[in-house]
């Protein structure tokens, strides 16, 4: 049996760099768009994030699924991502140049439309590219390596997608900017995936059964903890990365110039941090770290609160994004964890399911974030841009400040939960532990 090429780290890992770059665009500046520019009210758009929602409980476990199970000459993941590429960036240009004739409820339902679109083609592309790092890169060193590379990538396209933006959409507008960042992104997921090489014993290996998988994942308790706490972290960072431009104009009383600054500390002390956090992964181990991490990002948020004017709100952010940076280090080490113990115990590789699955309670933080952009119109008045109510400026600050500071909180509750021996994290080849295992239904 040829052995598959060894992949690139590198190559690997710039691929979250084109996943990252329309996403987080459309993540952080859709009710800018849609609520401050186009007069979509706060609870139209808690509908929009709350049914999308729901889509996306039965997406992700379907695209995770159907990869595990897929078998061709080129792979089980790249075949998904070469044909969800351009499509994710079609959806996503589609969302930000609404077609003449739309108004009122029309915009609504057109905006409720490619949510759906861009966000589940988000999923699919997300599940296949997650499900390929336990099975490129099986040992903990590797994993360190190709995570920091993919986190720092992360990072730089969040400083374009996020910080950048503001500058971007003033000068080309958010249509211009969506068919740049689109056809970015499909330029760079084509390079990545067809630098990829899948293992060959994957490729002969049983295919999960549907009801056995299902048994397996729902009756995995680590996987809930994990989820559930990544879902509070995820639903604190969506939310702070929709607040800012709220928090600068209503709370800080600034210009979208102080948007850029402010995500662009955060971004960039976050890529600082990504090295720090690593080694201290690699002193202390990866469990107590990962807590420490979700505590340092939580007690963050509180000087944000107190802030008045633009320094100190830059000196604020830079806490953010250390313990942003801790979070991100760390958070995909514990999934793939969870992702070897299963191939450990059933002889079989689901990393589609897993990812896929994960990707799902990450995004329960929609139910959240829906929920806080419901309490601002209900309690502050606020519903949008054209009626931001009496009180603008102390509705930016819940939506920035204390929500996320209450549902980091319970995240840093969950980790305490999960569990791991330090030993033998590493992820073995499914022939060395069990690959003949019948699954039963």
């Amino acid at each position: 049996m040829n052995q598959p090429k060894k992949t690139s780290p590198f190559r690997y890992a710039v691929g979250m760099f084109g996943t990252s770059i329309p996403i987080n665009m459309f993540k952080t500046y859709a009710a800018a768009f849609y609520v401050i520019g186009h007069g979509v009210t706060t609870a139209q758009f808690s509908m929009v994030l709350f049914f999308y929602t729901f889509v996306d409980a039965i997406d992700n476990p379907v695209y995770g699924f159907l990869s595990d199970r897929t078998r061709t000459r080129w792979g089980r993941r790249r075949p998904w991502l070469v044909i969800g590429a351009p499509l994710l960036a079609l959806c996503f240009i589609g969302f930000f140049n609404i077609p003449a004739g739309p108004v009122g409820g029309s915009i609504v339902s057109y905006m409720l439309l490619m949510y759906i679109l861009t966000g589940t083609l988000d999923s699919l592309i997300n599940a296949n590219y997650g499900a390929l790092f336990p099975e490129l890169f099986t040992s903990d060193a590797e994993r360190a390596k190709s995570n920091a590379m993919r986190q720092a990538f992360q990072l730089l396209a969040m400083v374009i997608s996020i910080a950048l933006t503001p500058l971007v959409t003033d000068a080309l507008g958010y249509g211009l900017t969506s068919i740049l960042y689109g056809c970015l992104a499909v330029a760079v997921i084509l390079y990545c995936t067809l630098g990829c090489h899948e293992t060959a014993q994957a490729e002969e290996l049983q295919k999960p059964r549907l009801l056995a998988t299902l048994r397996d994942l729902l009756t995995n308790p680590k996987f809930w903890i994990f989820g559930f706490t990544n879902a509070f972290y995820s639903a604190a960072m969506s939310l702070v990365m929709s607040a800012v431009p709220f928090y600068v104009k209503y709370t800080l009383g600034l210009d979208s110039m102080a948007n850029t600054v402010l995500l662009g500390m955060v971004l960039l002390f976050a890529m600082a941090g990504v090295s720090v956090w690593a080694a201290f992964v690699k002193k202390h181990s990866l469990m107590p770290v990962w807590r420490i991490a979700l505590i340092a990002l939580t007690l963050s948020f509180l000087p944000l609160y107190f802030v008045s004017g633009l320094i100190p709100a830059v000196a604020a952010s830079c806490l953010l994004g250390f313990g942003y940076a801790g979070a991100i280090t760390t958070m995909d080490l514990i999934g793939a964890r969870i992702m070897d113990e299963d191939t450990r115990k059933n002889g079989l590789r689901r990393e589609g399911t897993y990812a896929s699955a994960m990707g799902f309670m990450n995004r329960l933080s929609g139910f959240f974030t829906s929920f806080a952009f419901l309490i601002v119109g209900r309690i502050y008045g606020f519903e949008s841009g054209e009626i931001p109510g009496p009180r603008p400026h102390d509705a930016a600050r819940f939506l920035m400040v204390v929500f996320p500071l209450c549902v980091m909180a319970v995240s840093v509750l969950c980790s305490r939960f999960l569990k791991f021996p330090e030993a033998g994290a590493g992820s073995p080849s499914p022939s060395e532990d069990g690959a003949a295992k019948k699954e039963s239904v």
